[in-house]
């Protein structure tokens, strides 16, 4: 959200990334590629890296494991499930052929869109080393319409044939659409989960009948349009407001338009949606095993560790025998998620399973983000710096123009350690977006949820992300539309839901369903 939680910088980045000197070409176009701007009028607010760097400062979070940092309307499972959704609407799939012909992706170019492109890449026939092979015709010698599904490794006493790990290559690469989804093991186990909830609505349709060669197609639409419905509803109305979808498709969207073909607004991916920084722990229950009082807490650094692009998951390099806890060939079976600590799939947790609340939507920042490995700095530093490189306008500038009727004050811009620095700088009047949708959050939504400015600006920009691909249940059914596979609540559909459609819960535990 942007959640690229990167405490490992320099990882490889999907597709393109827009510049100062493209963006402001584009203004006054209807379609502009890739990236645009939802408010290409606004002027850009300079600040220097001086204020900038002492702002990011102040954004450390000064007790990452004070409950009172938490936010329980948000499990911790959200904040991952929104690094994977902003891979799927940024995974860019075109050739590099495609890639020179149109370097900044005006007019050649995939439509960001929830698509599942990062699950999917270009299907059976053209990424076949994401399929299983299909064993009913021509001998196995083509992909059926099931994806590939990994093994871990057995260690200590976490026996038996537990396939929960991505599919890797002799090396220890995920064989999956998108390399960054295997850089930290909380997206890449909620990778896993979408894998796992494609293959099981294939068995749902071979049991219900449906001739083997109409299985992919069919099983990809229900999937794709349950998690659209699922991001909409479950994850972007969690953050923001009940309806605010509903409202939004009756009243139209006002600041996320475009004449035919979605883009990438950098208001939301250089700020809006960076709001998953502050959301991120330092410290999580990931299982009976790795959790405060087990063996040892799963620390963020942990958490990327037991990965094959930002740890030591590493394939046939592994040493034989091995010599845990890395480096490893495949993930070890103790690091198998128990889905119950990240999602309420339970009305109520047992006794001693603790579900991780994510950390509130405010100005702070966790101390390791602040921190990043090698040359990468301060992560709070890096977004202030990127708003201005891009060229964003100022918090109060993009709320006059929205004709927000209450916007933040100076004085609650002002508020708090973080927010003196800010008034120091003169950044309470003329505020950073990125800034000032988090300063909003707090004030106005409690750490809770966003504020107006945050919350209208990113909804709108899912709904027309789902809206304008053509293949979605928004374009082909409309807003009438309903989940139809099972579920708690009939007609809805949620993460939770999911996984327990999945049947998967916590495997080293033997709980399948619940």
């Amino acid at each position: 959200m942007v959640t690229d939680v990167n405490v490992h910088p320099g990882h490889g980045k999907a597709g393109r990334q827009p510049t100062r000197q493209f963006l402001d070409t584009l203004s006054g176009h209807e379609d502009p590629g890739m990236f645009g701007r939802m408010f290409p009028t606004l002027d850009p607010l300079a600040v220097d890296d001086g204020p900038l760097r002492e702002l990011a400062d102040a954004m450390k979070d000064p007790s990452p494991g004070d409950p009172a940092g938490n936010n329980l309307n948000v499990p911790a499972g959200f904040t991952y499930l929104g690094q994977f959704v902003d891979h799927d609407n940024t995974l860019d799939l075109t050739s590099f052929g495609e890639k020179e012909a149109d370097p900044m992706a005006v007019t050649n170019f995939r439509t960001p869109a929830l698509d599942l492109d990062s699950i999917y890449g270009l299907g059976p026939d053209g990424s076949r080393h994401l399929y299983a092979r299909n064993s009913a015709s021509e001998n196995g010698k083509t992909p059926g319409p099931k994806l590939l599904i990994g093994k871990t490794v057995n260690v200590d006493t976490i026996t038996g044939d537990h396939r929960n790990d991505l599919p890797r290559n002799p090396e220890g690469f995920a064989l999956i659409g998108d390399h960054r989804n295997d850089e930290n093991l909380l997206v890449a186990q909620t990778h896993l989960a979408m894998l796992k909830f494609h293959n099981k609505v294939c068995d749902q349709l071979a049991a219900s009948g449906k001739p083997a060669g109409e299985i992919f197609e069919e099983a990809r639409r229900i999937v794709t349009w349950h998690y659209q419905w699922m991001v909409l509803h479950d994850f972007v109305e969690r953050i923001t407001e009940k309806g605010i979808v509903a409202k939004i498709l009756e009243q139209g969207r006002r600041f996320y338009r475009f004449k035919k073909i979605p883009y990438m607004p950098v208001e939301f991916s250089g700020a809006i949606y960076r709001l998953g920084h502050s959301m991120v722990r330092q410290v999580y229950s990931h299982n009976r095993i790795f959790t405060p009082g087990g063996l040892t807490p799963a620390t963020l650094d942990l958490l990327f560790r037991f990965t094959g692009l930002s740890g030591g998951i590493i394939g046939d390099l592994a040493p034989n025998p091995m010599t845990p806890p890395l480096p490893l060939p495949v993930l070890s079976s103790n690091w198998i998620i128990d889905w119950r600590r990240y999602f309420q799939v339970l009305p109520n947790n047992p006794a001693g399973v603790t579900l991780n609340p994510s950390r509130k939507i405010d100005p702070f920042v966790v101390p390791q983000l602040h921190t990043l490995p090698g040359d990468g700095g301060s992560l709070p530093f890096r977004n202030l710096k990127r708003g201005v490189l891009l060229g964003l306008p100022s918090g109060q500038d993009v709320a006059k123009a929205m004709k927000i009727k209450n916007p933040l004050s100076p004085e609650e811009i002002s508020k708090g350690s973080d927010g003196a620095v800010a008034k120091k700088h003169g950044m309470h009047q003329n505020t950073p977006l990125w800034y000032y949708i988090l300063k909003e959050a707090e004030q106005r939504g409690g750490g809770e949820r966003l504020g107006p400015v945050g919350a209208m600006l990113l909804a709108e920009v899912f709904v027309g992300l789902v809206h304008g691909d053509h293949q979605s249940y928004l374009w082909l059914k409309g807003k009438t539309w309903k989940p139809t596979l099972a579920s708690q609540v009939p007609g809805e559909f949620t993460m939770a839901d999911l996984l327990r459609f999945v049947g998967d819960i916590s495997p080293i535990d033997g709980i399948s369903t619940v």
